[in-house]
This record gives structure tokens, C-alpha cells and sequence, in this order.
């Protein structure tokens, strides 16, 4: 496929480097030259300097036969003018841009062929608010990912001393919950896959991926760790757009303060907020987190543009009494450095971002796909078409799929149903098959298994 990108950001870069290592044709525009040859040294890449709403610019990108233009830089108007001239000088098939402004995404029909040609729309504070809400709905969690409209979710745990299924068998899983049907995707132990069979034994400090019905993921979790009371008091430092809009989506449900540095940007959270606590100060002032009763706080959520601002605010909350800290982090070079000790989870916002992206570029009816551990894997939902004939899956039973190696099917949505694989589940045209990838240069072959052939059209 041949792909456009526009931005050499940590976004535009991550993207690159996802895509890049799957066969893609990938050319990255740029208006920083230093930015690109960074890029271009890592990567088996064309890079273009120039401002990627100029049609010479795109002409020269390869506009002209691209299958998908991505314009992720960081201004808006320039990702949308970009957008526009592609589907009206080069009728590029597929246009994704990154608009994160909400009074442009408020606006019904602005994007569309008639007015902005965006195929796609990314919102980044969107996707990262949302992430982090799925955190706070599930204490102990460190990643929440829903398939299939919420009816089921991946979700990840760190296994501890004294929880129920350490030191045992996965087997046992049934045994413990007999009414509850799950299946662990992968473990990782010590940053090594380990592919999950029943006599595999659960180990503490194991970072443990499962799925389940949505309505089945507090019982899961409780084998694995001990199951923590929800959070009702939350400390969020930062009161830009991530801040302001995970105060106003939980504030209903919880006890939020929001701690703020600038007046102005105060006055306007205190306006719009409804029962949200709106502070002026420093996140790092100790007095203030004392002041406020930090020890008595649930969560604190350090959610600023400076990642070592977040990691110093963090580690006072922490030190001072809160009971779980999460701190965004952009710079991914400190994401593995800092979780796991007294910041209990690290938020990439430019890996959340890449898992909407993905689910667009990649070939075949995949309807999501998630980067999971700083993108090392990956979670994907596809689904399947055709019949016995067509199809390598339809028809056939997990146990006869011959999935490329690390690859586990974790569950199958069939309409209303949640179905969790099985050796002897049986996949039907139009299932919804959830997959987990330890090793992401396996998506071409699972794209390629999943493909119906010419006898079904």
C-alpha cells in the first residue's frame, strides 16, 4: 500500500515505524529537515521537506497514485486544506487527518466531499481521554481495550503475591470460575512473550493478557490480583484538553480536582465544569498536594504537555500517600524506564493514537486494531467472510487454522454472543475473531489467512 504521511511527529513517526516494518510504501512529509533525516536513518523510508498542504509538495510525495494520504501534523487547518487537496487534484482514495480542536469536530457535516473530504477523523485528547476513563472504571488494570462494540474487552494485569491463580496452572481458571469463561491471550514474564497452554503456571510480577464478556472482567481480574475497591477520590494535575475532558466525562461518577498552573485556563475549567474542584498551582507544590489531602486521593493523574514535570508530580503523589498515580508520558524512551515502580502505569497518548490509526490503514475488514506494550504486540479485530471453499477459517475449527506463529484467536463475537476460542469453536462468515499478535510482522499473514478467496464473490 502506498501511504502518505504528513508529520514527523512522535505521532507521524510511530505510525511510520508501525508501517514501515509491514511492506508499506511509506513517504513522510515534513517541514523539519533535521526531524526527516532522523527518520530517514532508522527507517526504510522516502522523506519530503516541505509544508504537506502544498500541492507541489503532495504531487512530489506521490500524490498522484498514493492508495491513503495521514495527516497527523500539529495544526489542524494544515491537516484539513492538506485533505482537501488531495481528493480535489490527485483523488487520493483514503484521507485520515488528525483534527484536535473540538470546535471543528462539533460541527456536523463539515467533514464530508461536499465540504472537508476527510474520510477519517483522529482526536487524539479524544482517544487518550477515553483511554484513560477505561483505567479508572477498572482498578489494577493496565490496559483496557473494548472489541466489538464493549461486548468484550482485552485486558491487562500484573499478577501479584497472593492472588488466587499464582502458582497455578491456567486449567485451574475453569476450575475457579466455573461459571465464567476467559482466555488468557499472553503472559509476559520479565518483558519475554510467553504463549499461554493449559499446564503454563502463572507467576507474580507476570504481565497477564486476557479476554472476557465485558460483564465477566471483574471476576477475571480478581484471580489474578487482588481485587482493589473502585476510586471514588481523583487528583488530576493538568488542565488542558486531556484534563478538562476526563474531569468532565467522570465527574458525575467521582470526587475530581483538578490542579491547574494558569489563571486564565482556571476561570475557564471553574465555567465549564459542573462539580469538578478547580485549583491554581503547581502539581509539584508539596504544600498544596498536603494542603488538598493527597493522601487521601484514589488516583493522581498527571496529564501536562512535559513528561518530566508529570514523572516529578507523580513521584511527590505517590511519596506523599496516593494510593495509584498514572502519569502521560510522550517521550517513549521513559515509558519502560518508569512503570511498573512508583508510577504504577505510563500513558503513551502517541501509541493510543496509533492503535485508531491503524485499524484504517491496515488491509482487509479489520474493524480495530490496538498497539499493546509500547507496541511490541498487537490486538486486532477482523472479521471473517466466505465459506469452506473461500475461506481458510470459515468453517474450520481453531484447532485446524493454521495462525502464524505467536498468534492466539482469544474470542469470537457471533451477533450478541460472546464466544471464547476454543480449540473446538467452529468460525462462521460474518464472526467478529479477536486475535493477539506477540509479534506485530505477523499482521500480513493474518490479513492474508482472513481473506476470502474469488469463489465467494
Amino acid at each position: 500500500m502506498k501511504i502518505i504521511i504528513l508529520g514527523a511527529g512522535q505521532v507521524g513517526g510511530t505510525l511510520a515505524e508501525h508501517l514501515a516494518s509491514e511492506a508499506n510504501d511509506i513517504t513522510v512529509v515534513d517541514t523539519d529537515g533535521e526531524r526527516l533525516r532522523a527518520l530517514g536513518d532508522r527507517l526504510d523510508i522516502r522523506t519530503i521537506q516541505g509544508r504537506g498542504s502544498f500541492p507541489t509538495v503532495l504531487r512530489q510525495a506521490g500524490a498522484d497514485d498514493a492508495d491513503m494520504l495521514v495527516a497527523v501534523t500539529n495544526s489542524d487547518e494544515t491537516n484539513m486544506v492538506a485533505c482537501q487537496v488531495a481528493f480535489t487534484l490527485f483523488h487520493t482514495p483514503t484521507k485520515i487527518a488528525r483534527v484536535r480542536e473540538s470546535a471543528y469536530l462539533t460541527r456536523s457535516g463539515l467533514f464530508d466531499n461536499d465540504a472537508i473530504p476527510v474520510d477519517v477523523l483522529i482526536s487524539p485528547e479524544q482517544v487518550v481521554t477515553t483511554y484513560i476513563k477505561r483505567l479508572i472504571e477498572y482498578p489494577g488494570a493496565l490496559q483496557v481495550i473494548d472489541f466489538a462494540d464493549g461486548k468484550a474487552q482485552l485486558v491487562a494485569v500484573r499478577a501479584y503475591y497472593g492472588g488466587p491463580l499464582v502458582g497455578q496452572q491456567l486449567r485451574q481458571l475453569r476450575e475457579h470460575m466455573p461459571n465464567v469463561d476467559t482466555r488468557v491471550a499472553a503472559i509476559f514474564r520479565r518483558n519475554r512473550p510467553i504463549t499461554p497452554q493449559g499446564d503454563t503456571v502463572i507467576e507474580a510480577d507476570d504481565e497477564v493478557f486476557f479476554i472476557a464478556a465485558t460483564g465477566h472482567i471483574r471476576a477475571v481480574m480478581s484471580e489474578m490480583r487482588r481485587l482493589e475497591s473502585d476510586y471514588k477520590r481523583v487528583v488530576i494535575a493538568g488542565g488542558g484538553q486531556i484534563g478538562e475532558r476526563l474531569a468532565e466525562a467522570i465527574e458525575s461518577r467521582y470526587q475530581v480536582k483538578v490542579i491547574e498552573m494558569n489563571p486564565a485556563r482556571c476561570r475557564h475549567l471553574s465555567d465549564s465544569l459542573d462539580s469538578t474542584i478547580v485549583l491554581q498551582g503547581s502539581a509539584s507544590d508539596r504544600d498544596l498536594l498536603l494542603e488538598e489531602n493527597i493522601a487521601d486521593a484514589d488516583i493522581f493523574l498527571a496529564l501536562t504537555n512535559d513528561d518530566e514535570a508529570n514523572i516529578m508530580s507523580s513521584l511527590l503523589a505517590k511519596r506523599l500517600g496516593a494510593r495509584k498515580v498514572m502519569s502521560i508520558i510522550n517521550n517513549p524512551a521513559y515509558v519502560d524506564l518508569i512503570q511498573g515502580g512508583d508510577i504504577d502505569v505510563a500513558i503513551s497518548p502517541q501509541l493510543a493514537t496509533i492503535g485508531s490509526l491503524l485499524s484504517h490503514v491496515r488491509r482487509g475488514d479489520i474493524v480495530s486494531a490496538h498497539s499493546l506494550r509500547r507496541g511490541a504486540a498487537e490486538a486486532i479485530e477482523i472479521v471473517a467472510h466466505g465459506d469452506s471453499r473461500s475461506s481458510k477459517v470459515v468453517g474450520r475449527m481453531v484447532e485446524e487454522i493454521a495462525l502464524p506463529s505467536g498468534t492466539t484467536i482469544g474470542a469470537v463475537v457471533r451477533d450478541e454472543q460472546v464466544l471464547i476460542a476454543h480449540d473446538d469453536t467452529l468460525i462462521e462468515s460474518g464472526d467478529h475473531v479477536i486475535l493477539f499478535l506477540v509479534d506485530k510482522k505477523h499482521i500480513r499473514d493474518v490479513e492474508r489467512l482472513f481473506q476470502a478467496g474469488l469463489t465467494f464473490f
